[in-house]
């Protein structure tokens, strides 16, 4: 079983971050407004309460339940303030499409079978994000689930986590 000691401590922090980060690039790919981003945090919010409370992984459970202690929500708030620090939208993408890339790379080298579960995890959360708000609405009404930004972004992600997006749909 994989589990925290396995993980030099900024390795830990990389994939308490990691959650966070994978709505994060989705959002900054194409901002929803005020309340499209309150839709997309609640789902990445609760993306996170399923997983401590499902039969899974322990390892994302591990993470889960590190982020709701006052040190992994401060390590959260770190990534995401470093990846956003001076940047505009697009360098935000990237920055935390990198730092995912990096913690792909930290699951493939310490994590072994918990890798691909931990990464597939990252997808969804990516996904329930892009699907969290309506886009392109006018005045409430019409709009499609995800935007193509988000669809790019999510396929993105998936590709340098090594994991299959369209497997991986919202449950």
């Amino acid at each position: 079983m994989t589990s925290k000691s396995d993980f030099a401590p900024v390795e830990w922090k990389k994939l308490v971050q990691a959650p966070l980060l994978a709505g994060y690039a989705v959002s900054a790919a194409d901002p929803s407004g005020f309340v499209g981003l309150l839709q997309e945090a609640f789902a990445a919010a609760r993306s996170l309460a399923q997983a401590r409370e499902q039969p899974g992984d322990e390892l994302i459970k591990a993470v889960a339940d590190e982020l709701l202690t006052p040190t992994g929500r401060a390590d959260a708030r770190e990534g995401v303030r470093t990846v956003a620090q001076g940047a505009a939208l697009d360098e935000i993408k990237h920055r935390a499409l990198d730092s995912l890339k990096e913690t792909g790379a930290i699951l493939d080298a310490k994590a072994g079978e918990h890798a691909k579960p931990f990464k597939e995890w990252l997808v969804k959360i990516a996904r329930l994000v892009a699907e969290a708000g309506l886009e392109d609405t006018f005045l409430g009404f019409g709009g499609i689930r995800m935007s193509e930004k988000e669809k790019s972004t999510l396929a993105e992600i998936s590709s340098l986590l090594g994991v299959d997006a369209a497997s991986h749909g919202a449950a």
